[in-house]
């Protein structure tokens, strides 16, 4: 089905019954590659998933100012309306985790849990300037070559040899769809959100106050996501930190069952109102206690 947000037609697929979950895919990914969690998930949930603007089969538009942050959290607020949901947990990777914290941060009254998964390029302090570098190259290469040619180069990037060496035929798979991509929604995606998102360091004083329940998760080979992800530990009130060992970026494929289950983990300590803000007590001041407060 498709589902109108801000005048451009989304793509949205859904299974499962229960409470909502929203996936939201990377760059690098689409719709279907959330399809290891949503046969999962969908056995006790209802299980939604969509192609982000620029992704075949939802719309292309052909201007640079149509692709932003604020657009695609505006976007999975229209695919949460269109299918009446009025809260939902809320599970990105990469580009679509930067877009579920953004989520949480602007719209935390719709959104009963964030899991943000190898969410990070771009963020670390000093490195700005060069991630934004690298996404307008990558935009440059996505046109002068086109998808098809250049989703090889693109899909043997540093944090996804990984997932090639443990899953040929999985990492195959992506590379294939990949290729399939609109090069134009992927160059003016690139320009438009990557290149121009805010990072994390500049939200701090927003993440401080946002308490929804957050999931962190990422791989420990994902070099420029670790960081990141440590930060969001330390700032956010209500997060988990989750490092997978031996493994890159693209972390629901390369490793779906330890996804599954650390994310159903979370979800169920969450709808179960187990998972809380940090408790006051664990501060990093004082690591052996020695004097018993609680009496003085």
């Amino acid at each position: 089905m498709k589902i109108q947000g801000d005048g451009v037609g989304l793509y949205v697929e859904e299974d499962g019954k229960g409470t909502p979950i929203l996936f939201i895919h990377e760059f690098g990914g689409t719709w279907s590659s959330w399809e290891p969690q949503m046969r999962y998930f969908a056995r006790r949930y209802r299980c939604i998933t969509y192609a982000a603007r620029g992704y075949p089969p939802s719309d292309v538009p052909e201007t640079p100012d149509a692709y932003s942050q604020d657009l695609a959290v505006s976007d999975a607020i229209a695919v949460l309306n269109g299918l009446g949901i009025e809260k939902a947990h809320i599970v990105g990777l990469s580009m679509g985790g930067f877009t579920a914290l953004h989520l949480g941060l602007r719209h935390a009254d719709r959104c009963l849990s964030l899991t943000i998964a190898g969410a990070g390029y771009g963020c670390e302090p000093g490195r700005e300037e060069f991630f934004r570098n690298v996404s307008l190259t990558v935009a440059d290469n996505f046109e002068k070559l086109g998808a098809k040619d250049f989703a090889r180069i693109y899909g043997s990037g540093a944090s996804r040899v990984q997932f090639q060496n443990k899953d040929p035929r999985g990492w195959a798979e992506f590379v294939a769809r990949l290729a399939t991509h609109s090069t134009t929604g992927a160059a003016l995606t690139m320009r438009g959100v990557q290149a121009r998102r805010p990072s994390f360091y500049e939200l701090e004083a927003e993440l401080k106050e946002m308490k929804v329940p957050s999931l962190i998760m990422n791989g420990d080979e994902d070099d420029h996501c670790l960081q990141p992800g440590f930060y969001l530990k330390r700032i956010l009130p209500a997060a988990g930190l989750a490092v997978l060992p031996k493994t890159g970026h693209t972390l629901n494929l390369e490793e779906p069952q330890l996804f599954n289950t650390i994310l159903g983990e979370f979800l169920a300590q969450v709808d179960a109102g187990c998972w809380g803000v940090r408790d006051p007590r664990a501060r990093p001041d004082q690591v052996m206690k020695t004097l018993d407060t609680d009496q003085i």
